[in-house]
């Protein structure tokens, strides 16, 4: 019998627990300085400009609340997922980023580069500290991930298998790298590296699809997928789901918390009604992200 999706946040606890799992792992979750997150919020208040869709951030809480949230939800592990938009500022947001999961033992310590002469020395020391996960997002950075500076950062990151969660779809806004194109001569260079494609790639996301079949290590994941905020802007073709069906070990829980437009309850929710059934619903909101990252049941 078909597990009943989340009607709220105070549900989804019983969502997970009646799919036998023992909570959520999001791969797909920010927290950021004081001050970038300021600036983050700023600028979707002005979505309408920016999206031409309004985007009223659900979580726009103090760094405590929004602790407070994941743990009620039941999100066991979780990201911090920093980026930086100019040189200069990735050294730093990889040190906050390492400081705040040394004080929460429920956070994949992460980090970030950025194509800058320094990014393979700081990589470097975020995997000697123990750093988890990436994050790179091509559209916010506005750089090409092929760029030769970067050469030395994806080839250690080859070798060591670090999951990279890496913005590069073309939406909510498109950039001058975003798209399949940039990512396609990257892996062409660089097959095994372990990237996490955010956003299941949204709009393009058949390409992305292509890519997560042909590689053996990229994965996707569902951040903002098949909500009804996402399909009335960039709508999922109901004919790709037998693909994302075959790739469910592929397939990772993703939100975006806590800058979504609507309460978490409508991820899951939405992935729920896909119809893929709940043996995908298991291995997408629990198992394929303990698996990717060694979280313990």
């Amino acid at each position: 019998m078909s597990c009943d999706p989340p009607v709220d946040d105070a549900d989804v606890p019983r969502f997970w627990r009646e799919l036998g799992l023992p909570g959520l792992v999001d791969v797909h979750v920010h927290f950021l300085p004081e001050r970038v997150q300021a600036k983050v919020w700023s600028y979707f208040e002005a979505a309408e400009t920016h999206y031409g869709a309004a985007w009223p951030v659900h979580y726009a809480l103090p760094e405590d609340e929004r602790l407070a949230v994941l743990t009620q939800l039941g999100v066991r592990a979780f990201p911090t997922l920093p980026y930086p938009h100019k040189p200069g500022m990735a050294a730093w947001l990889n040190d906050w980023s390492h400081e705040f999961a040394a004080a929460h033992p429920q956070v994949l310590s992460s980090a970030t580069f950025f194509p800058e002469p320094e990014a393979p020395r700081y990589v470097a020391e975020a995997l000697d500290r123990g750093v988890r996960v990436f994050k790179v997002h091509v559209q916010v950075g506005a750089f090409d991930p092929r760029d030769p500076l970067l050469d030395p950062v994806w080839a250690r990151l080859a070798e060591s298998g670090t999951p990279v969660v890496i913005h590069c779809g073309s939406g909510p806004l498109r950039g001058e790298h975003t798209g399949p194109a940039p990512m396609t001569g990257l892996l062409e260079r660089h097959p095994r590296l372990q990237l996490v494609v955010a956003h299941l790639g949204m709009p393009e996301y058949r390409e992305f699809l292509d890519l997560a079949e042909r590689y053996e290590r990229v994965h996707l994941d569902t951040t903002m997928f098949a909500t009804d905020f996402t399909e009335r802007l960039m709508p999922f073709d109901p004919a790709d789901r037998p693909r994302l069906a075959a790739l469910r070990d592929k397939v990772l829980l993703g939100s975006d918390f806590p800058s979504i437009p609507y309460p978490y309850a409508e991820q899951l929710a939405a992935l729920s009604r896909l119809g893929l059934g709940d043996d995908w619903l298991r291995a997408v909101l629990w198992h394929n992200g303990a698996r990717l990252f060694g979280v313990a049941g």
